[in-house]
């Protein structure tokens, strides 16, 4: 495990999400069922100098007026974080049974954004999905078919980049990701990072679900629209780490994963980048 060298402030990282996106907000069910996808534009305007940064986001609603809502920043606020590349993550820095529960994560590779929000309201179990699919405008968006397993099957190798919210030095390591067929409808899935030993689970595939029920915390993965996919807590279970994750196959060789990670006291710990890509 090494420090990375040299990085990037965090309102320069912000800055690399400056311009206007044009897309859609495709609001799904826990379950990832598509229930309503509305057409956006997103401008991200740096004022001042770059100090300042002023936030319009557009929403054309079906057979609704116009909505727009206009927010400026000059700070980040503490739950947010932005890797590198200026893939990002804002939301609850604590997890209380008693209120609501989310965070939003967002990809970013050249012209093209991929965002997923993650809700629970008041409750163990996810209430929510938005899943902003956008590109750059004046550009044109790449067409990606709904995830499946099948594109998933294999071994995937590449770098891991960690910050974290208390401003500790990031961290970047090796990974590997083996992701194997187990009879039926059966998956083994292992995991390195860095000289870690492997971390092996196995889970069944339910349609566009993917069940992972072994240990203390079983998860949920989604299949979703555009080679996108959700992980999150099937049920989030006091006293448990936990992590939250969007991941967006970007290619049929390259793919990359947010992850959103807690500790056992439902604080938040850290935000770790994956950009991965599979072997021949």
């Amino acid at each position: 495990m090494t420090s990375a060298s040299a990085p990037s402030s965090q309102w320069a990282r912000l800055l690399k999400n400056q311009g206007t996106w044009v897309g859609s907000f495709t609001q799904l069910s826990p379950t990832g069922e598509v229930q309503q996808d509305i057409p956006s534009e997103v401008a991200l305007l740096p004022l001042n100098g770059g100090n300042t940064l002023r936030q319009t986001i557009r929403k054309y609603p079906p057979d609704q007026p116009l909505s727009e809502t206009v927010l400026e920043y000059s700070s980040l606020g503490r739950g947010v974080l932005f890797c590198e590349t200026g893939a990002f993550s804002q939301g609850s820095i604590q997890r209380s049974p008693v209120s609501e529960f989310g965070a939003e994560l967002g990809l970013i590779h050249g012209t093209e954004r991929l965002r997923l929000a993650q809700i629970f309201p008041k409750q163990p179990t996810l209430g929510s999905l938005t899943l902003i699919r956008e590109q750059c405008q004046g550009s044109a968006p790449t067409m990606r078919p709904d995830l499946s397993v099948n594109q998933l099957l294999g071994t995937w190798v590449g770098q891991a980049e960690t910050v974290f919210p208390d401003w500790q030095p990031p961290q970047t390591m090796a990974t590997r990701l083996e992701i194997q067929p187990a009879g039926g409808n059966g998956i083994i899935q292992q995991l390195t990072f860095g000289d870690s030993p492997p971390l092996q689970t196995q889970g069944q595939a339910v349609g566009a679900t993917l069940r992972f029920d072994q240990g203390r915390q079983p998860v949920t993965v989604l299949l979703l629209p555009g080679g996108a996919s959700a992980t999150f807590p099937s049920s989030l279970q006091s006293g448990q780490p936990f992590f939250l994750e969007v991941g967006w196959l970007i290619s049929s060789t390259l793919r990359q994963r947010l992850i959103r990670t807690y500790n056992a006291q439902g604080t938040w710990e850290s935000l770790t980048l994956v950009i991965e890509q599979k072997l021949p």
